[in-house]
């Protein structure tokens, strides 16, 4: 029996989903360090509970302990063994858990490297055993950490041994490299590591002691392609592989995206996208429909035309180009008001920073946002929004405290304002502070009953506690207030998509789907809920290709949806179509809305870059579909 869940990423990309808050995107992989709509390496037996599942449902489907972090490729098995104090234990613990410090005796043995037998091989015996005693006294030395006499032993070993035998000089290599690690002698260890692994190509304690080296000498690159082939060789069992390799891959992905976003060209959003997170505020001005003040005589009387506004205001042109669903032309006329200072110059700041957000250009919006919230004579309501948006920018760039200093804020310039804790609850789900969560829920509910997201977040928020915490009498009561939400509700897509989700983790796979097929009934053009629903199909019926239809349908409607191109290239990942999958999460990158989510997505491509080189220098595939 098993109780598959979207991990830590896809709990956050649906509550993202169903409040589609584009300036929050990035949080689903900055808030998460288990993060885990990642790829997977394969590697390991399922573990109990289970039941055997194929490695590409356990890296779409299953939670924790799934995959480390945001660059994660490799799968972590579920099977936790103990951990020994110290690193110390027994002969098998040692094994997987060691931290290859020490020098060895043999290495792995390889297809034919036994002794030769016949004529010679006394002469050549007797090589070999000098060559093994003067290993033998490095050992010795190493232990009592006398690295320079041991590396002189490794050395006369080295030159002792006879040329074919290939393991036994791997082994001396490998021994001097360790030995070359305690003096911090970079350059040697990688040498010798090298020396090791030309030797003996499946030599795992040397490829993990280059990999280390290569970290040392900042070589990331070539230190992910070694411990990739270290993570195959192991089965992705051993826990120290796992976490360098995990390292390695954030930090490329990290130095990746901070030139490439640096560089790259802001992209609108799609349009759906954009009237989905308008919609997501009620007590905001700039998303308002033009007034009948604001239009012409003129243009009231014809009906079905493009409308002109009554006064030349860049503003008002930008809330007509809104209107219209132009929306290239809003920063622009948002401009023109600011520069002459208008009488709308407070509105005209928030609407060109609200758009700076959706195009992901934060640097562009923060001084605007800043000047609103400074702005005393300004309308409450635009000073408690531009708090909401900065505070949501300042929680999508993983700093927790400076986004609740602003709902905070928010809250006390405007405690009347239904947002403030529609939005705040949703950081505070993200913060794993749930009962915090509700309670804003809750007021928000007080504050506008008619609020069908807050009260399907409330039920999510609720729910996930329970689910966390394995309380089932919880977990019935908070399926229970789906229920009544949606009923209440009909017409509210988010409350059938968080519905989904819980009904998925709880095993209810067609009456999940059908909650998906209400949400596309209501919102066919929301690219998210095919991608759902496309994962759904792989945890429910193992039906690669009707998930992949699906998922292809969601770039279809909307080819801006970097979560499709994501999960597509993940999907390609497991079944070993590295090109394909490098594509999709190059696409992906190009779409990313933050610096954040573009280095979970570097993370990715570079991990499956990385399994390509292992495959063509030492022929090593993960297990794939």
């Amino acid at each position: 029996d098993w109780r598959p869940r979207l991990a830590g990423r896809q709990w956050r990309r649906t509550l993202v989903m169903a409040a589609s808050k584009p300036v929050e995107a990035a949080v689903v992989a900055a808030a998460a360090p288990s993060s885990g709509s990642g790829v997977g390496g394969g590697g390991g037996s399922a573990g109990p509970g289970t039941g055997g599942l194929p490695r590409w449902q356990l890296a779409l489907a299953v939670g924790a302990p799934l995959l480390l972090g945001a660059g994660a490729m490799y799968l972590w098995s579920r099977q936790r063994r103990r951990r020994e104090t110290g690193g110390r234990g027994d002969a098998s613990s040692l094994k997987r858990h060691s931290e290859r410090k020490t020098p060895e005796g043999r290495a792995s043995p390889a297809p034919g490297s036994g002794h030769p037998e016949g004529p010679g091989a006394h002469l050549e015996m007797n090589s070999l055993d000098r060559a093994q005693a003067a290993k033998n006294k490095g050992n010795k030395y190493f232990k009592a950490g006398k690295y320079e006499q041991a590396i002189q032993c490794y050395t006369e070993a080295i030159s002792l041994c006879p040329t074919e035998k290939n393991v036994d000089l791997s082994t001396f290599y490998q021994n001097r490299a360790a030995a070359f690690e305690q003096l911090q002698k970079w350059k040697e260890v990688a040498q010798d590591c090298t020396k090791a692994v030309e030797l003996n190509p499946k030599y795992v304690k040397a490829l993990f002691r280059r990999a280390k080296a290569h970290e040392k000498l900042d070589n990331k690159k070539e230190c992910l392609e070694d411990v990739t082939a270290v993570c195959i060789l192991e089965g992705f069992q051993n826990q120290q592989s796992m976490l360098l390799a995990d390292k390695v891959l954030k930090l490329l992905g990290k130095e990746k995206a901070k030139e490439k976003y640096k560089n790259r060209e802001p992209l609108m959003p799609s349009p759906q996208f954009i009237k989905s997170y308008f919609s997501s505020f009620t007590d905001d001005i700039i998303s308002q429909p033009m007034l009948k003040g604001e239009k012409s005589d003129e243009d009231k009387d014809k009906e079905g035309e493009a409308l002109e506004v009554k006064e030349n205001s860049g503003y008002l042109k930008a809330k007509q180009y809104m209107e219209e669903e132009n929306y290239d032309k809003i920063i622009s006329e948002c401009s023109k008001e600011i520069d002459a200072q208008g009488k709308y110059m407070a509105e005209a700041l928030l609407l060109r920073a609200t758009f700076y957000l959706l195009i992901g250009n934060a640097n562009a919006a923060k001084p605007d946002l800043d000047k609103v919230i400074g702005l005393k004579e300004a309308n409450v309501k635009l000073r408690a929004n531009a708090l909401i948006k900065r505070g949501s920018m300042y929680m999508q760039q993983q700093q927790p405290l400076l986004s609740t200093q602003d709902f905070n804020m928010a809250a006390d310039i405007d405690p009347q304002n239904a947002d403030v804790y529609h939005h705040r609850g949703q950081l505070k789900i993200l913060l794993d502070q749930v009962e915090e969560a509700v309670a804003d829920f809750d007021e928000c509910i007080r504050l506008r009953p008619e609020s069908a997201l807050a009260q399907a977040q409330k039920c999510f928020a609720l729910y996930r506690q329970a689910y966390t915490g394995n309380n089932s009498s919880q977990i019935q009561s908070a399926i229970k207030g789906f229920e009544e939400v949606i009923k209440k509700f009909p017409r509210c897509a988010e409350g059938y998509a968080l519905y989904a989700q819980a009904l998925t983790d709880q095993q209810q796979f067609g009456k999940a789907d059908e909650m998906y097929d209400k949400c596309i009934d209501l919102e066919p053009d929301n690219a998210t809920t095919y991608v759902h629903k496309g994962l759904l199909q792989l945890q429910w019926k193992q039906d690669l290709d009707k998930g992949l239809e699906l998922i292809s349908k969601a770039i279809e409607i909307d080819n801006k949806c970097d979560f499709a191109y994501e999960t597509m290239g993940t999907i390609e990942v497991q079944r070993g179509n590295m090109e394909k999958a490098i594509d999709m999460f190059n696409k992906a990158i190009n779409l990313a809305k933050s610096e954040m989510e573009m280095a979970h997505l570097y993370s990715l491509c570079d991990a499956a870059h990385a399994q390509t080189e292992v495959a063509k220098k030492y022929g090593l595939k993960p297990p794939t579909l």
